[in-house]
């Protein structure tokens, strides 16, 4: 009997972020041998890229109502629990839709009382960074629509966010594009190769922006529902007309940014029902509709149903679950128990109910939430749940 040590081999084709058994045998020419005992592997994504390599593996996002006021309370920066690993500052706004020109104004005492100065505001900033975390400029949110509609507001987008950036010394952008900043050409129907200008112009600035600040860039995304997952089913005004042109609008972008890309949390709440994988309809309320959306991202999906079209996965640990904080945050607020049962589904394979994953994904980044400033006024629920799940 002959001992064969040394060998190797490589198995091609394995999903990321996936567990698989393997076993071995010896095969000649009396037969093949006994096998092995099973040994167990995951995975991994290897570098990741994107900026995301120094966040923690799992992430707690949450946007700081840093420019006005509402019924959640001012938070002061500085009173960011630590368990916030992206904090984005809501929000940066144009002077006009199409100006390109985005300005930070901090919420005033006189809307916001106990306020910070602007120096302990950038304090706080270093500190929140110190400690690993990173902070954002949201740009965008409901009633800041941007379109870029030529070069030149694309330009001074870029100059006027990198002002921003450079004046609090902060990580990176979110974009958070909302109503009509993003919708497609009537002859825009191949998301791989976009022609409408607000989307050729936004993906041209963001690439600029990474450029100019390298690799640590973080670069986040929160569209709705409306400007992703629905893309399965339509795409623009679809190839006979009648749908709305922002249906999918986002997946361009995302597609053309999924290399820089640090994280997309989809916003899984104030929503109508989304049509999922499985070809059925799913309305918020419950870990269901988390489940299939995020599935969708995971999974990829043909676009407008043409199965010659379709928009590739996303890597696990760049997608983060949208949800508001409480039910004062935003229509589909679930309760503790369904974000456990969603976090079971997609990690675990666990907890799923009717609706079948098409696969595992323990590298899912982790949760966003709509606010924190909500979150605090409802007793940090949000927040005690994630830390609860990820410890």
């Amino acid at each position: 009997m002959r001992s064969v040590t040394g060998t190797s081999a490589t198995v091609s084709g394995l999903t990321p972020d996936t567990a698989y058994a393997f076993q071995v045998a010896a095969v000649n020419d009396a037969g093949e041998s006994a096998r092995s005992a099973t040994v167990t592997a995951t995975t991994s994504e290897g570098d990741p890229g994107g900026g995301s390599s120094d966040l923690p593996p799992h992430a707690l996002v949450g946007y700081l109502h840093a420019s006005f006021a509402n019924g959640s309370g001012y938070t002061r920066l500085a009173d960011v629990p630590d368990s916030w690993d992206v904090i984005d500052l809501a929000f940066g706004e144009p002077t006009s839709p199409t100006s390109g020109d985005i300005r930070f104004d901090r919420c005033p005492a006189s809307e916001c009382p106990g306020v910070e100065s602007d120096a302990e505001f950038k304090a706080a900033i270093k500190a929140k960074q110190a400690a690993g975390k990173k902070v954002l400029i949201s740009i965008g949110g409901a009633n800041g629509q941007v379109q870029l509609a030529t070069t030149a507001a694309r330009d001074t987008f870029v100059s006027s966010v990198s002002r921003i950036i450079d004046a609090y010394g902060l990580d990176g952008l979110d974009i958070d594009f909302e109503g009509h900043s993003l919708s497609l050409n009537a002859d825009d129907t191949d998301f791989k190769n976009p022609k409408t200008p607000v989307i050729v112009n936004l993906i041209s600035a963001l690439k600029t922006l990474k450029a100019r600040y390298g690799d640590d860039f973080v670069l986040t995304m929160a569209p709705e529902t409306f400007f992703v997952q629905l893309g399965y089913q339509y795409y623009g005004t679809g190839e006979w007309g009648g749908q709305d042109p922002r249906a999918g609008a986002y997946l361009p972008v995302i597609h053309a940014m999924r290399d820089d890309l640090t994280l997309l949390h989809v916003q899984d709440y104030n929503s109508g029902p989304i049509m999922g994988l499985d070809n059925q309809y799913h309305s918020m309320g419950g870990a269901d509709f988390h489940i299939a959306m995020t599935d969708m991202l995971l999974t990829g999906f043909p676009v407008a149903g043409d199965a010659d079209n379709v928009f590739p996965p996303l890597r696990p640990d760049q997608v983060a679950i949208g949800m508001p904080a409480t039910t004062n945050a935003g229509n589909g607020h679930v309760s503790p128990a369904e974000v456990t049962k969603t976090l079971n589904c997609l990690t675990k394979r666990t907890d799923c109910g009717s609706y079948a994953t098409h696969g595992t994904w323990p590298g899912l980044r982790g949760l966003m939430t709509w606010s924190i400033n909500w979150d605090r006024f409802g007793g940090w629920e949000f927040q005690r749940t994630f830390d609860g799940y990820f410890g």
